[in-house]
């Protein structure tokens, strides 16, 4: 079972920095049975682009997988590989581990030889705690610990993480129900991504900054709030979760 991807339009953006991006993505929210989202919101589990590009696209027969409560329809293998996935995590956490590390060193050669620098999101359509998993075979370290030397980011709803590892970016995420998270997120020094129908230049007192342009968050300035614009079923969205422009 191959763990990591690339080739997401956005992604490849990165591309033209001189990045090449690798991401893990699992079943979101509590797709799988097992929750990998626990800060999920209904605003943003409709608008989850887990099921954007090939994500979406069924296939001519349906795919039946095993998920943690028992068997589970799907439309493409796209959406049954992303459930394996989260078995795995849950079910033999150990072995994921050692699979996702042996990925990584392998996309760190491989960006290298294509002379790119590789970065890892490893919550492409999730929200773990990366840096409190710290299986027996990493002698206690946790993923960003074994690769000391790479930037990992992703983006996270959960306002109480601390002690981050050096390499390991963050942007918190805005929904229908977090403001207060948010302004707090700021005021730590952390930026805030938030969805919009149209991108302003202000919002919510600091300046917005284009997160469609790249996903290379890290490289992003401090205090800002990255502006996505609202795609795919976001765009019907009535649950605040995406936002108008003040």
């Amino acid at each position: 079972m191959k763990l990591l991807t690339q080739g997401n339009p956005k992604l490849m953006k990165g591309e033209k920095k001189g990045y090449l991006s690798f991401v893990l993505h699992l079943a979101p929210a509590s797709v799988s049975g097992w929750n990998v989202c626990a800060g999920a919101t209904a605003g943003c589990e409709a608008a989850c682009l887990n099921t954007a590009g090939r994500g979406g696209i069924p296939n001519a027969k349906s795919v039946t997988v095993a998920g943690r409560h028992g068997d589970i329809v799907v439309p493409n293998a796209i959406q049954a590989a992303r459930i394996r996935k989260t078995a795995m995590f849950f079910q033999d956490r150990e072995t994921f581990m050692e699979l996702l590390a042996k990925e990584i060193a392998a996309a760190i050669k491989y960006a290298e030889k294509r002379g790119l620098i590789p970065v890892f999101r490893l919550n492409g359509t999730s929200d773990l705690r990366w840096e409190s998993i710290r299986p027996a075979c990493f002698g206690g370290k946790n993923i960003m610990e074994m690769f000391p030397d790479v930037q990992f980011y992703d983006y996270t709803k959960l306002a109480n993480r601390k002690a981050l590892p050096a390499n390991y970016h963050l942007t918190f995420s805005l929904a229908e129900n977090n403001e207060v998270q948010a302004f707090a997120a700021l005021a730590n020094g952390l930026n805030v991504a938030a969805v919009f129908r149209k991108v302003p230049a202000v919002f919510m007192g600091a300046a917005v900054v284009d997160g469609d342009e790249t996903d290379l968050r890290f490289l992003d300035p401090k205090g800002v709030i990255v502006g996505l614009k609202a795609k795919g079923k976001a765009k019907r969205d009535t649950t605040g979760f995406v936002k108008e422009a003040a």
